[in-house]
């Protein structure tokens, strides 16, 4: 199955803040989860930290709810529109003692994404969820055209 998939994170190459998988429609409910920040950097302060809507867990617990969700499915497709939301999805997977904690194949898949901002497409931007939502919306809107005019991608 496809996900959908956005993280936050405090600054560019900064550490998770929270992410977020949507799966397509008929598929599972989607995951949202988020880690304590402790020193945002201004920006993220102003534009990231008021919209988490949802408590912060451990990292552990967070990397642990996560492989738990994916692991239910055999070949999860993760799609995401920036490449650090990959490397923060696929860092959830493996433990600090370099534990791999989902044994099923992982395939990650970044979108094209022109014309795509989650500032003008989300419904609240910035919040993982909802950004992950848009990047929904836009690529199966996207797929939806291009097969309708014969290129299926």
């Amino acid at each position: 199955m496809r996900y959908y998939l956005d993280a936050e994170f405090n600054g560019f190459g900064g550490a998770l803040i929270s992410i977020a998988l949507v799966p397509e429609p008929g598929g599972k409910p989607p995951f949202y989860g988020a880690v304590a920040c402790r020193d945002p950097t201004p920006w993220v302060a102003a534009h990231v930290m008021p919209k988490l809507d949802i408590a912060p867990i451990s990292y552990d617990a967070l990397q642990e709810a996560f492989a738990d969700y994916l692991a239910a499915d055999p070949e999860p497709v993760l799609v995401a529109d920036w490449p650090e939301d990959i490397v923060h999805a696929a860092r959830l997977l493996v433990t600090d003692d370099g534990r791999r904690l989902i044994l099923s194949a992982v395939r990650f898949e970044l979108a094209e994404v022109v014309n795509f901002s989650t500032a003008e497409l989300s419904e609240v931007p910035h919040n993982a969820y909802h950004d992950a939502v848009a990047l929904r919306t836009f690529c199966m809107a996207r797929r939806h055209a291009h097969m309708k005019e014969g290129h299926i991608k």
